[in-house]
């Protein structure tokens, strides 16, 4: 992980960025290499603020309401995500989830000692990058299989309208998508929107 990450810190909108936790969190960041480029409050102006700054991490500084601080972060990052590291002293099992829930890739209890920074900020980042492959991978996954399911549909309209084989369909299919330069799905939303339209 590069020592050049972009790092906002965001703590509760009550508690002071110069706290004592916030001051030894801070420390044990720079003393790392680390640039904090922000501590802000988690409160209605962090998803303006966090789209301004891009950061590449965000650090959670929560004593005990996690799940408030949690609630203006789901916001901040709904649109880019971005990895999230929450440290507190919120032991609850049901705020461990929440914060998992809410995309948080770590969850630090009581763990504010400067030498663990790196490697907590490392693991959180590797984490998070490999949940953004299988999400993606995810997403890819299911849209070759909605492009597959409109390909099947093309085929049993041509199979059924014209008399064809399932292979005289697919090459029907595959010819016009070649003479359109087209992929073979979209020709087949083509044929399946035309059918449609004409009933």
């Amino acid at each position: 992980m590069s020592r050049h990450l972009r790092i906002v810190l965001v703590h509760p909108p009550h508690e002071s960025d110069a706290s004592l936790r916030a001051a030894a969190l801070q420390a044990g960041l720079v003393e790392a290499g680390y640039e904090i480029v922000a501590s802000l409050p988690a409160d209605l102006n962090l998803p303006e603020q966090i789209a301004r700054l891009q950061p590449d991490m965000i650090i959670v500084d929560a004593e005990s309401d996690a799940r408030d601080v949690l609630e203006h972060i789901v916001v901040a990052t709904r649109d880019e995500r971005r990895p999230i590291v929450m440290f507190t002293e919120d032991e609850k099992q049901s705020s461990m989830d929440a914060a998992m829930e809410a995309g948080v890739s770590a969850y630090i209890v009581a763990g504010l000692k400067p030498e663990r920074i790196k490697p907590v900020l490392s693991v959180a980042m590797a984490r998070f990058r490999k949940e953004q492959k299988l999400l993606h991978e995810l997403a890819d996954t299911k849209h070759k299989l909605a492009e597959r399911k409109v390909v099947d549909r093309a085929k049993g309209l041509l199979m059924s309208r014209h008399g064809m084989t399932e292979e005289q369909a697919y090459q029907r299919l595959r010819t016009m998508a070649m003479n359109k330069n087209l992929k073979l799905a979209e020709i087949a939303q083509r044929i399946l929107d035309v059918e449609d339209l004409l009933g």
